[in-house]
């Protein structure tokens, strides 16, 4: 997304706004049992410099949208390891070993269109191998498609194709159907060209898998919706006859961590990062067919 993807609740219905208020977006009132979960999981790095965004379309709080966000700093090296312990006599015991929390030391970028989240998690993807690109620059390598969307009683019925092109105006909406996204091909492309070769891409993919790779330290790109909302699915049809499954409030953000229950997000749309259960990212993922892009 989108910053302007929810400047009309209209579109989107009351029940999304219900559903945005439990995002685990900086600022916002969370169950104590996810600050409790989250609070003992690990960032990228501590906190020095804030910037203050000004957010002029967010419903959560429409009277103060003034925010602070953390800015990266990368994490210290680890200590070194401690000196081994005398032999001992081998003692036998049996417990269960607590799940492993892994995270990646991905930088945290914050997108610079309304419209070019898949961009700035490209850029975030390609920053962790040391490929350091502007969002503009990548962007030009998505070729826009800026045709407009035909539209029937509100929904869209033909557009262009997000697996080849950007489609509409980056700096459009998509609730005013004026500008809409790209899916993984074109991010791919992008990613192999452009200095991780060995990315891999595409959508079914199982939630085992994503761990697995987040496990060996992999960033994984995924197409969600918005603040893990749930509104209505729609289709069109491309101009090149293509059936492409959309939602005015698609997102994308890369995941940058993994424990026994979460997993850990660097959300573009606030220049953030946070942990989010596994429940709610695979039910949001699953309405862009589990679709992704893995950075290794």
């Amino acid at each position: 997304m989108k910053r302007s993807t929810f400047a009309s609740a209209a579109v989107i219905g009351g029940s999304l706004v219900g559903s945005l208020m439990l995002s685990p977006v900086p600022g916002h009132n969370v169950a104590a049992a996810q600050v409790a979960a989250t609070s003992a999981l690990p960032r990228t790095g501590q906190p020095t410099a804030v910037l203050r965004i000004k957010h002029d379309v967010d419903l959560e709080a429409p009277q103060t949208p003034t925010e602070i966000y953390e800015q990266y700093v990368p994490p210290p090296p680890p200590p070194p390891p401690p000196a081994p312990a005398p032999a001992r006599v081998a003692v036998v015991r049996s417990w269960a070993p607590a799940a492993a929390t892994v995270t990646i030391g991905v930088p945290v970028y914050r997108q610079t269109r309304n419209l070019n989240c898949e961009t700035a998690a490209l850029q975030m993807g390609l920053a962790y191998y040391g490929h350091y690109y502007s969002q503009d620059a990548l962007f030009a390598y998505e070729n826009p498609d800026l045709r407009r969307p035909v539209v029937s009683n509100g929904r869209v019925v033909q557009w262009g194709d997000p697996y080849t092109n950007f489609v509409g105006s980056v700096n459009g909406s998509e609730t005013a159907m004026t500008g809409y996204g790209v899916y993984y091909p074109v991010i791919l492309a992008i990613a192999r060209s452009h200095g991780v070769p060995n990315a891999y891409g595409g959508e079914g993919f199982s939630p085992g898998t994503i761990y697995a790779e987040l496990a060996a330290r992999h960033p994984v790109q995924i197409w969600m919706e918005a603040r893990w909302s749930r509104p209505a699915m729609g289709t069109w049809t491309a101009w090149d006859g293509r059936r492409i499954r959309y939602s005015l409030a698609e997102h994308s953000v890369i995941l940058t961590g993994v424990s026994g229950t979460m997993v850990r997000v660097n959300d573009d749309q606030f220049g953030t990062q946070y942990w989010v259960s596994k429940g709610v990212f695979e039910r949001s993922w699953a309405d862009f067919n589990n679709m992704a892009v893995i950075y290794r």
